[in-house]
């Protein structure tokens, strides 16, 4: 569903801030792969996702996507393959529009648009069916501005809005990070069954080792740029987090630190 091909993409190249953001990587994640990527600060996890949005170009290599190759292709043209989810909850949504608003414009996502009115009776139900399933009540705030939501319940509507039309690929970034804990563990349960119930290809950054370990079929970790550990299955089940410290531990010489990941 998505492959990246030997993808390498460098900052201010030919400076003396030149930055060597991806270096040559390889992924292919099959359909229905629901892969964790962890890394320290700089490791190039959020910079991979960018490329695959398109967000950022590419210096070389190929992304292809559910066998397209979308490489020369606009932000704009690869949305219609793609769902999102940022760490910042308040991108991704429009705040000054309501909820079913906001879902109407995500219902039409690749659609050609008309001069008609665009929510009817039939759209609103099925918004409320839909919102029913986040067990936050939002269902009865279909005309509620989006901007008086609390983070996780945006948060929470975002992840929706971003599976409503079953993209090809959901890219998560960091999408808990900005939550408080109790927060954050409902989003994640939230995004468990979003993504199990569609069958979502989904790419989730997380600085949390345990929902890295916990979440998914497969676990990638990076380090300056490039993958220095893939693992699935059963291998990854076995996995513990002092593991995967230990993993860090090597691909930095000894000297890994970061309190961010330490700390989650």
């Amino acid at each position: 569903m998505l492959e990246l091909r030997n993808v390498t993409k460098i900052f201010n190249a030919g400076t003396v801030n030149e930055k060597v953001a991806l270096n040559g990587i390889c992924v292919t994640l099959n359909d229905g792969d629901f892969v964790t990527v962890i890394g320290g600060n700089g490791a190039g996890k959020s910079t991979m996702l960018n490329v695959t949005a398109g967000t950022y170009g590419v210096d070389e290599g190929h992304i292809l996507i559910d066998g397209k190759d979308v490489t020369k292709l606009p932000e704009y043209k690869r949305a219609k393959y793609i769902g999102r989810v940022f760490q910042d909850p308040m991108i991704g949504t429009a705040a000054d529009m309501w909820i079913e608003e906001n879902m109407a414009l995500a219902d039409q996502r690749g659609a050609r648009r008309g001069l008609k009115w665009s929510i009817t009776k039939k759209d609103r139900e099925r918004f409320k069916e839909m919102l029913v399933k986040l067990d936050l009540g939002l269902e009865d705030r279909l005309s509620t501005k989006v901007a008086l939501l609390s983070g996780g319940q945006r948060q929470a509507l975002t992840l929706l809005m971003a599976s409503m039309k079953q993209p090809e690929l959901l890219l998560l970034d960091e999408h808990t990070a900005a939550l408080d804990p109790k927060t954050a563990a409902k989003v994640l349960e939230i995004t468990e069954n979003i993504v199990h119930e569609n069958k979502l290809t989904t790419l989730m950054i997380t600085h949390n080792m345990k929902d890295a370990l916990r979440l998914g079929n497969r676990l990638i970790m990076m380090h300056e740029g490039r993958i220095i550990f893939d693992v699935s299955g059963e291998e990854k089940q076995k996995l513990t987090v002092a593991d995967l410290l230990q993993k860090f531990e090597l691909a930095s010489d000894g000297t890994f630190a970061n309190d961010r990941m330490l700390l989650a």
